[in-house]
């Protein structure tokens, strides 16, 4: 079979300062200030400064940006620029409603959600309960699945919605700013320890989905920019501020056809990299008239 999508191997040890932070005792001590929101706080206010602007052409030099798919602009600071806006004509999107896009750039795995309303990514099980901070919700995501989207500093940071649709439920869940880097997502169910906003959406396409973001170290601050009433496919739902960063969508049973390509790839330890508006997957015909 043709490979559609490219790859990156899924490393742990991503730098001898996250090794130190994630797997040693001292490290381990460490970390437990440097996650705390009032850091994190710090860190924002300097990113927001004009003297942040400094960082913004090693930034680019580092990531390989292109920055010809952005939108020109004066940046007021190196955050304005990390919330840089991209071309429309940078991201093809497809017309087929039964189709589901990528709701952003990122780095995606998939994982099956056990009939315990639980998912496993690699050493750390993750209840959707907590994920969701709700477990009257949990059930109804039984036997469904979890899509990671893992966004690095080389990504588009805007996130949109994947189908019109009604919003049913938002909710901001305080917590710590852990980095989404693999080394702490497989040593720390960090996804439901993180800072993170939760959008319940009943969608024409795809039935009841959660849409959460997930905050990251050194900021992460989330900004939504709808929190009830409808929605619709491809509407820009919102961004990040500078770190990290992970969107997440829980699919219910029966509701959507993740592509092989993306499962082989998990299970292989590799993560799929792909842009927003690209196909990952298809609405399961008949499962939402």
């Amino acid at each position: 079979m043709e490979k559609r999508f490219k790859t990156k191997a899924i490393i742990e040890n991503d730098s001898q300062a996250l090794n130190f932070l994630y797997k040693n005792p001292l490290g381990r001590f460490m970390l437990k200030g440097l996650i705390q929101p009032p850091i994190t706080k710090i860190a924002g206010a300097y990113l927001n400064s004009s003297m942040s602007k400094r960082m913004i052409t090693g930034f680019i030099k580092k990531n390989q940006l292109q920055m010809t798919d952005y939108e020109p602009m004066a940046y007021t600071s190196f955050n304005h620029f990390f919330m840089r806006e991209i071309k429309s004509s940078a991201r093809t999107l497809t017309q087929n409603a039964a189709s589901l896009s990528a709701p952003c750039d990122g780095k995606v795995t998939v994982y099956p959600i056990t009939a315990e309303q639980t998912f496993k990514v690699k050493h750390s099980e993750y209840s959707v309960s907590e994920l969701l901070n709700s477990t009257d919700l949990a059930e109804e995501w039984q036997a469904g699945c979890a899509v990671i989207f893992r966004l690095t500093p080389d990504d588009y940071h805007h996130y949109y919605f994947i189908d019109e649709g009604k919003i049913l439920d938002h909710q901001k869940v305080a917590g710590v700013f852990h980095t989404v880097q693999p080394i702490a997502v497989y040593n720390q169910p960090v996804f439901s320890r993180n800072t993170r906003e939760i959008t319940i959406i009943e969608t024409e396409k795809f039935g009841k989905i959660a849409q959460i973001e997930v905050g990251a170290l050194m900021v992460g601050k989330i900004k939504n920019l709808k929190q009830s009433g409808e929605c619709q496919r491809f509407e820009k739902k919102g961004w990040f501020e500078f770190g990290g960063s992970t969107v997440i969508l829980l699919f219910q049973k029966n509701q959507v056809t993740i592509d092989p390509e993306i499962w082989q790839n998990t299970e292989n330890n590799l993560e799929t990299i792909v842009k927003f508006g690209e196909v990952i997957g298809q609405a399961v015909e008949g499962s939402h008239e």
